[in-house]
């Protein structure tokens, strides 16, 4: 078991988030509500989440020497991260596209990781000795999945807990599943994973056995307004949402999430405990704009009050 904090595997890109009432059409021009520029990338999130509660992180990731890659290492610098993170020459720093819905406050993203496209599963190897100190690994999709994978392996060989959030869907190998110790997908990845949708409290609690006979240790499948699930072969408990209050933006929501479930569990709190923080922390990230800039602190935290 690694001596503490968290190692997170990922990507950092540059958020350029649009606002408007409805998505365009192809062919058409619409006239937006707002725009902001800021660090994102789901990785890169989850690190300043984490940094924001107190937990002592390490971030591994690639970027490029450019405009973008300087914000990166200013966010980095800022929320005292370690950022094992090498620079491509040739290669440009990540980027999103966000559509926010200056209504409901819902979006839709497209990513191009850039560098971080590139990262390898010897790059991971060269930050082993991070994931082994570490007491919870985590990672994601948004950089090739060798490389997570990789990650999962070094980390469960030390025996390190492992939280796996299969974000964006896509396909990977079989072999990771028996790597994982939590898996964290939202609906839409529990239904790609397991091949059926998932809309109800039952449909959460069929992927959860699904994705338990796939080979993981449990399934904490998060239910957006309703809270999370998590499904184990011993339990399986909904953990209702927070009232933060009227929704601006969902963004970040996924990523304040897991950083939470890491950080607790590194912290060596109760699972139930450690899912409580999760599910607060994804809700009060709704309250401001931005991925990054909105992950909520401690203090802010503590002030939500819980559903009944």
């Amino acid at each position: 078991m690694g001596e503490g904090g968290v190692t997170i595997l990922g990507i950092f890109v540059a958020d350029l988030a649009f606002r408007a009432g409805r998505m365009p059409a192809i062919g058409e021009t619409i006239a937006g509500s707002g725009f902001k520029m800021g660090p994102g990338g789901k990785g890169s999130n989850q690190s300043v989440a984490a940094a924001r509660v107190g937990g002592a992180v390490t971030f591994i990731s690639k970027i490029g020497k450019d405009a973008f890659g300087d914000i990166a290492l200013a966010t980095w610098q800022r929320e005292g991260i370690d950022a094992r993170v090498s620079q491509s020459a040739d290669a440009p720093t990540g980027a999103a596209y966000i559509f926010v819905n200056d209504k409901t406050g819902e979006n839709a993203i497209i990513v191009v990781a850039g560098a971080a496209g590139t990262i390898a599963p010897r790059d991971v190897e060269a930050a082993a000795d991070a994931i082994r100190r570490s007491r919870v690994f985590m990672t994601q999709l948004e950089q090739p999945v060798a490389a997570a994978q990789r990650g999962l392996e070094i980390a469960r060989a030390a025996g390190v807990t492992t939280v796996f959030n299969p974000a964006p869907a896509e396909p990977f190998d079989a072999a990771i599943y028996r790597l994982v110790d939590y898996i964290t997908p939202n609906e839409s990845e529990a239904a790609a994973l397991v091949g059926f949708p998932v809309v109800s409290l039952d449909d959460a609690r069929r992927a959860g056995e699904a994705l338990l006979a796939k080979g993981v240790g449990a399934a904490v499948v998060t239910l957006g307004e309703k809270g999370a699930l998590f499904h184990s072969a011993s339990q399986s408990v909904l953990v209702p949402a927070f009232n933060a209050g009227p929704v601006v933006e969902t963004t970040g929501a996924g990523d304040a999430f897991n950083r939470a479930l890491a950080v607790a569990l590194a912290r060596g709190e109760p699972l139930s405990r450690a899912l409580r923080h999760a599910v607060r922390a994804g809700s009060a990230s709704t309250l401001r704009r931005g991925a990054a800039a909105a992950m909520p602190t401690s203090l802010e935290l503590l002030a939500l009050p819980e559903v009944r």
